[in-house]
């Protein structure tokens, strides 16, 4: 499952602010550097920020889904070593419980419940 990519109310809400503000004024100068210019500065630069984390995202989900093949390879190893362990010394032997596994004489037997239904 791939992460939610992520989307920006403040850089939405600038993109609107700031068409507004052209309309004002489209060389709109306020003093103290705040002129659209260094306004759409600001955009863009949220906005790169905002790609480049959402492109990021999807390369960390390439490599999960590259992690979870391997997880998937390695547990199938797993089980056939332990599956070795079993046919070489048994699946009842002190060896096999070393390996990770239950000793067959230690597991609990199933018991049936009686069907009520019956």
């Amino acid at each position: 499952m791939s992460r939610q990519k992520r989307s920006s109310q403040a850089y939405d809400a600038a993109i609107i602010r700031k068409a507004a503000m052209v309309s004002i004024d489209p060389a709109l100068d306020l003093g103290n550097g705040l002129t659209l210019v260094a306004y759409q500065a600001a955009i863009d630069s949220t906005k790169l920020k905002l790609d480049d984390y959402n492109t990021q995202l999807s390369v960390l989900d390439g490599k999960l889904n590259l992690l979870k093949a391997e997880e998937k390879k390695l547990r199938s190893v797993s089980e056939r070593m332990l599956g070795g362990v079993a046919t070489k010394f048994s699946n009842d032997s002190d060896e096999y419980e070393k390996a990770g596994g239950t000793k067959k004489s230690e597991t609990k037997k199933r018991v049936a419940k009686p069907n009520k239904n019956a």
